[in-house]
């Protein structure tokens, strides 16, 4: 029950930092595009991004996220910065619920929160 209020709060606190920061809670999925323009070395729009871009970025994140817990691989950057990844294990998250709880320790890693 403590590690699980633990990380509770780790969480509230990455989301009140994000908040503090952007202006608004932010979901999953802006943490994911956040983690996306992170990790991408090339060039992106300054203002708008097509609805193909925010996905390929958020793909980026998970790939980016997961690679911690060796379920992917770094393969290398292509021309235009994108990163590519080789899967090497499926994630074991049976579950939607069980997927997103191992997202989100990834990210809380990923912040060193």
């Amino acid at each position: 029950m403590t590690q699980e209020l633990n990380f509770e709060q780790r969480w509230h606190f990455l989301e009140l930092q994000l908040m503090d920061r952007f202006g608004k809670k932010p979901n999953m999925e802006a943490i994911l595009f956040l983690i996306g323009i992170n990790e991408f070395r090339g060039t992106l729009p300054k203002i708008k991004f097509t609805k193909e871009q925010k996905q390929d970025l958020m793909h980026i994140a998970v790939c980016s996220l997961l690679s911690k817990g060796d379920y992917y691989e770094l393969e290398g950057y292509d021309k235009e910065g994108w990163p590519h990844f080789k899967e090497l294990e499926k994630v074991s998250a049976d579950n939607l619920p069980d997927q997103e709880q191992l997202l989100k320790s990834y990210i809380l890693d990923y912040f060193e929160i």
